[in-house]
């Protein structure tokens, strides 16, 4: 499979690109709208289709380009059914749904507790995980706006996310530190908020002692999330 990891430096967002290198048939995981240009660059550099493009939550701190990139390229788009954004998405993605590319494909787990709509995408072969804000390397999204909620995140990454293999790589939403790439056994031992044997009642004292700052973007993020990032009066089926 082809893989590629493409950062965002303003927010500090990773998007990943995933192929068939047969089919050629392939998928967008949390694109950044002021990239849409890179990333059709390389989808035609790569002489790839761009048959899915997904988000991992509805994102507080940039613009999606799922509606951009299903304007210019006819590709599907899907976030999970809890996310709010029932007018906007092609598919709207529950546990245990399948988004095929070519002869692979991405199953859904649904991991709330940063957003209600949060979900994680696991590739077929269980290799890789793509986690989105519900676990970040080493940390993970904040709970405390959003319909955040400190133990649904604890039970979300406890019960499912530290339930794959341990060498399975996880792939975030973000790191602010220039670290790419962690593995479930890594931060089952040593995420300093939810592994080591933290139980839940920790983990929410933790949770509720940050002093986090306001999102920058977030009051122009979450309106245009929810049209899947497109303007409020443009059309978002087509």
């Amino acid at each position: 499979m082809l893989f590629r990891q493409l950062m965002d430096p303003e927010t500090s967002t990773w998007t990943y690109l995933l192929a068939d290198e047969d089919t050629r048939e392939a998928v967008l995981i949390d694109p950044v709208i002021e990239q849409v240009e890179r990333d059709l660059t390389l989808l035609q550099e790569l002489d790839l289709k761009l048959v899915w493009a997904l988000d991992t939550h509805v994102h507080a701190d940039h613009v999606t380009a799922l509606g951009t990139l299903r304007a210019r390229t006819g590709c599907s788009t899907g976030i999970s059914a809890r996310a709010g954004t029932a007018g906007c998405s092609d598919r709207l993605l529950r546990e245990g749904d399948r988004v095929s590319f070519g002869r692979h494909a991405l199953d859904v787990l649904e991991t709330p507790g940063h957003t209600d709509g949060c979900v994680s995408y696991v590739s077929d072969d269980r290799a890789r995980v793509f986690t989105g804000d519900a676990l970040l390397i080493r940390a993970c999204g904040r709970t405390d706006f959003q319909q955040g909620d400190a133990r649904v995140l604890y039970r979300s990454v406890h019960g499912k996310l530290f339930a794959l293999p341990d060498g399975a790589a996880v792939y975030p939403g973000h790191d602010y530190k220039g670290r790419t790439v962690s593995t479930v056994g890594e931060e089952r031992r040593w995420n300093p908020r939810l592994g080591g044997g933290r139980s839940e009642e920790e983990f929410v004292e933790i949770m509720a002692s940050l002093k986090l700052a306001y999102p920058k973007k977030i009051d122009v993020a979450l309106p245009a999330n929810l049209q899947c990032g497109l303007p409020k009066e443009a059309p978002v089926q087509g």
